[in-house]
């Protein structure tokens, strides 16, 4: 007997799994690696939404807690994941400029937006309007943490690599049983692979394709992330990882040449100097309708949980969000309503 059973290792698994461990908690993963949106994440951490200049959800929270959490890990795992990065904001017309300047002001993005426009020095990069920066930003390596993490579990013998049979989960008064597996409680961190779990599948997760292009780019050398169009992010030896695009009718994990195309046009569009293109990778972020997390306990089964719905942002919601479903899990201590899955309750059963 565990006190977890978890399914999936993205960053809301691997998230809720340090957060047991941190409470002195006993559990088993299963992950069949079939949803791949952690493993393509670009891992910035931005509190500001960049294309409307406005904070993005409970980003002050998230921020708060996102630092600590992967040192943590990085001590725990003995690697490095935080890599302080600025992130600057490229602006295309004076009128840009001007509601940059609008929005610093405003009381809750004071602290994150710099009221000082950065002019562009880089011959390759093609900004006449200059710069905006971003404060507080900064990203994790988040393929690093998920092959080191799953390493880690291995070590121990508490992970499983296979898809998750339904038909194989057993629930009873007190805990659940799979296969040679018993356990108090079972959490579900599927990402988009909720869709196939009969349990939670009526929850509104729509999935939208990401995709993203590395470039090599021995004369841009830039050491910021820049957003335009698309992100530039700096990966170090002249290369670059460019994205992403937004696809909703596209839920293969498959590359396109369509999105190839797109994001050398868009990155075209600011960048002036030759690069080659180096790789291409594809994933299904897991966002919802309301655009808010599904987080939560099933509402006709107590011992089901559900970690999902982070959509591009789950670098700084996994933290908080783990946080929430074990309180939740374990001394039924309310969440946000806002992330709650209640919200979609009432539509699919009866009180």
């Amino acid at each position: 007997m565990v006190d977890y059973i978890v399914v999936g290792m993205g960053l809301a698994g691997v998230s809720f799994c340090e957060t047991l461990e941190r409470n002195n908690k006993t559990f088993v993963v299963f992950n069949d690696a079939s949803q791949t949106s952690s493993q393509v994440a670009g891992g910035l951490y931005n509190p500001v939404i960049l294309k409307r200049f406005t904070m993005a959800w409970k980003a002050k929270e998230h921020l708060k807690q996102v630092v600590p959490f992967y040192e943590r890990l990085e001590k725990k795992l003995g690697i490095t994941l935080n890599h302080p990065l600025p992130v600057w904001r490229r602006f295309a017309s004076v009128e840009e400029q001007n509601s940059w300047f609008e929005a610093a002001d405003k009381a809750g993005l004071s602290s994150y937006l710099s009221n000082n426009i950065r002019p562009n020095e880089n011959n390759a990069v093609d900004a006449p309007f200059g710069f905006g920066e971003v404060l507080h930003t900064g990203k994790i390596d988040v393929q690093k943490l998920l092959a080191s993490y799953k390493e880690y579990l291995l070590s121990k013998s508490i992970l499983y690599t296979e898809t998750f049979d339904f038909e194989a989960l057993q629930l009873a008064e007190v805990g659940v049983s799979y296969k040679n597996h018993q356990a108090l409680k079972i959490v579900f961190a599927e990402g988009f692979g909720m869709k196939q779990n009969p349990y939670f599948n009526y929850l509104p997760l729509t999935g939208t394709k990401g995709e993203y292009i590395t470039v090599k780019a021995p004369d841009l050398k830039e050491n910021h992330a820049l957003k335009a169009t698309i992100f530039s992010i700096p990966k170090g030896n002249d290369e670059y990882l460019v994205g992403a695009t937004y696809k909703w009718k596209d839920t293969s994990n498959a590359p396109t040449e369509a999105s190839r195309t797109e994001l050398m046009e868009k990155f075209e569009a600011f960048v002036k100097c030759d690069y080659k293109v180096i790789d291409q990778v594809a994933g299904i972020r897991p966002t919802v309708t309301d655009r808010r997390p599904l987080v939560g306990k099933h509402p006709t089964h107590k011992n089901l949980f559900v970690l999902n719905g982070f959509g591009s942002r789950g670098v700084m919601i996994a933290p908080m969000a783990s946080e929430a479903l074990y309180q939740l899990a374990e001394n039924e201590r309310p969440m946000t309503p806002e992330m709650d899955i209640a919200r979609f309750t009432k539509k699919h059963f009866r009180a």
